[in-house]
């Protein structure tokens, strides 16, 4: 409670003392981005204070109490009306501004399982244990502590144009992300009725590949249909001297996955998309035993809901024969259990949508600045807020966070650069967050703004 305190006398002094020094930057004959750069421009020292702090406290998938309380306590700060645990840790800040458009900006808040190796002044070193009980380090390798504060970022920037537009504007904080799981238990609160509505949805996301001061727009499908897939092959184990005794789930294991090779090569359309990784097999316990059985964990990657499908089925019937022909009986058949609580349902944005938020970002940044993405096969649950009845148009752009010159050496000689979800991915802050707070207050403008 002191600390919400302090941040909400010490932001509304600033904002005073701003109000009365940047008069002539917000009137009406300003065009947004001589209006919008300066705001940026003063508040950056505060908001990299803000992410320095939410990079080096982050909090796992579900677990993010502290984070949502620290973005609670900024929007408050602003006079924005606020309502805590949607979903979970989820937040849901209402900023009203009379009649017009309804729009929906979301960031994530959770972070992951990973050691930080970074040597950043303000890496995370926060240990803490698991679901399933077991001591893990914990990082913001996948930017969402960037997204926090753009997102607030963004609100501080709007709420002192408010002259300059018309409508409501729904800040989200949304939690597990990572687990795909955070969007639909928001949804399932009630965030489309016991709130405002939106028009529109949008969100950014940081690219590991894209130098910092850019930004990148795809039209249509952007991410992928993911799916968490186990399977358990079933044997009858043995001794490793006499094979022929037994029934190897090893070798069932292995036949299994050449097997499921074929799928995307010869199963799926050469011109649709599909990803089958086995990411991890885990069987027996000495060299010369053989085991009774072998647990697989695959990710599977689509875009179409047909191609997710058959995908899916192909794996079901694939295993299923190799089985068979090993011998193995009925009641001993391999168990395909797909996940569907973390399945995240592919990113598609609404083409017209993406259009008019690319031109206002061309507009702004210029053309080289922003750069036309092809769909990847990552997933974001982001995609929830536009699979609804409603089917509200939606739209996710990339952030680029990469110093320039690492990513021109990068195009140079092949040298790969840190990916996200790798412990020495690293954001580069000062232009990732003026550049990410710049391009959302931007597009939230060209949706609402009075022209």
């Amino acid at each position: 409670m002191k600390t919400s305190h302090r941040i909400g006398f010490t932001y509304a002094l600033a904002t005073a003392i701003l109000a009365m020094s940047v008069p002539l930057l917000v009137a009406q004959g300003a065009s947004f981005a001589e209006a919008i750069a300066p705001l940026v421009e003063r508040e950056y020292a505060s908001l990299e204070k803000l992410y320095t702090h939410c990079h080096a406290h982050p909090e796992l998938s579900l677990r993010e109490q502290n984070t949502a309380a620290r973005l609670a306590e900024e929007l408050k700060a602003l006079g924005i009306e606020v309502t805590t645990g949607i979903g979970g840790h989820g937040v849901v800040g209402v900023l009203k501004n009379g009649a017009g458009p309804t729009i929906l900006v979301r960031t994530d808040l959770d972070a992951l399982p990973l050691k930080e190796l970074t040597g950043v002044p303000y890496a995370s070193t926060v240990r803490t244990t698991n679901d399933l009980g077991v001591e893990v380090d914990v990082m913001h390798a996948c930017g969402h502590d960037v997204h926090i504060t753009s997102l607030v970022g963004t609100a501080r920037v709007l709420t002192q144009l408010k002259n300059r537009w018309s409508g409501t504007i729904v800040f989200i904080g949304q939690p597990a992300e990572e687990r795909g799981a955070g969007a639909r238990a928001m949804l399932k609160d009630g965030l489309f009725t016991r709130f405002p509505k939106p028009d529109y949805c949008l969100a950014l996301h940081v690219s590991s590949d894209m130098a910092a001061g850019s930004v990148g727009v795809v039209e249509g499908f952007v991410l992928a249909n993911v799916d968490s897939v186990d399977i358990t092959m079933r044997g009858a184990g043995g001794h490793g001297a006499w094979p022929h005794k037994t029934k190897d789930p090893i070798v069932l294991a292995a036949q299994s996955i050449m097997a499921m090779q074929t799928i995307v090569s010869r199963e799926t359309d050469p011109l649709e998309s599909a990803v089958v990784t086995v990411g991890s097999i885990h069987g027996g316990t000495k060299h010369n035993i053989i085991p009774d059985e072998v647990k697989l964990q695959l990710t599977v990657r689509s875009f179409t809901d047909e191609v997710r499908a058959h995908t899916l089925e192909a794996i079901k019937r694939i295993v299923r024969g190799q089985a068979l022909s090993a011998g193995i009986p009925e009641d001993r058949l391999p168990v395909v259990h797909v996940d569907e609580k973390e399945f995240t349902p592919a990113t598609y944005n609404n083409p017209e949508l993406a259009r008019r938020i690319g031109g206002a970002f061309r507009e702004l940044f210029g053309e080289k600045k922003v750069i036309s993405r092809k769909p990847v096969m990552g997933g974001e649950d982001f995609s929830e807020f536009g699979r609804t009845a409603d089917k509200i148009p939606i739209c996710i752009f990339w952030l680029g966070s990469v110093e320039p010159e690492r990513v021109a050496e990068s195009e140079r000689t092949g040298k790969l650069l840190p990916s996200l979800h790798s412990s020495l991915y690293r954001p580069v802050p000062k232009p990732t967050i003026k550049t990410g707070v710049t391009a959302m207050s931007a597009a939230v403008l060209e949706l609402v703004g009075k022209k």
